[in-house]
């Protein structure tokens, strides 16, 4: 289950409410309902207002669609995979998924880590 922290103080929120269409055309044939429901949350927080009034990706560029949907992918592949990126980068995709909890979200120990447990 994906939840969504409310920034207003009023607890958890289960991400549900989309523009009609945005952002579920972006689904990937392969990818498994959490990690999608959590990708989905990660898209809908990050749309611009106007554009998630509008109905999500009319009111976005082409360009604009392109690089929510890579960071979004970013973000899930790190959660989900274990996958490393620049600093930079994961810094941005962590501050912009703030807020979204996956339950049972995978765990990984990075090879500098496992290097430091083992020279004591």
């Amino acid at each position: 289950m994906v939840r969504e922290s409310s920034s207003s103080g009023g607890g958890e929120v289960v991400a549900e409410a989309a523009p009609l269409g945005f952002p579920d055309q972006f689904r990937s044939y392969s990818e498994n309902e959490k990690h999608w429901q959590a990708r989905r949350a990660f898209l809908i927080r990050n749309l611009p207002p106007a554009a998630a009034a509008a109905g999500g990706e009319e009111a976005l560029s082409p360009l604009r669609v392109d690089q929510l949907l890579s960071l979004s992918m970013v973000w899930a592949n790190h959660l989900f995979l274990g996958c490393s990126y620049s600093k930079d980068l994961l810094d941005k995709v962590t501050e912009m998924a703030e807020g979204i909890e996956v339950d049972d979200a995978p765990h990984f120990t990075t090879r500098d880590e496992l290097m430091k447990r083992n020279q004591h």
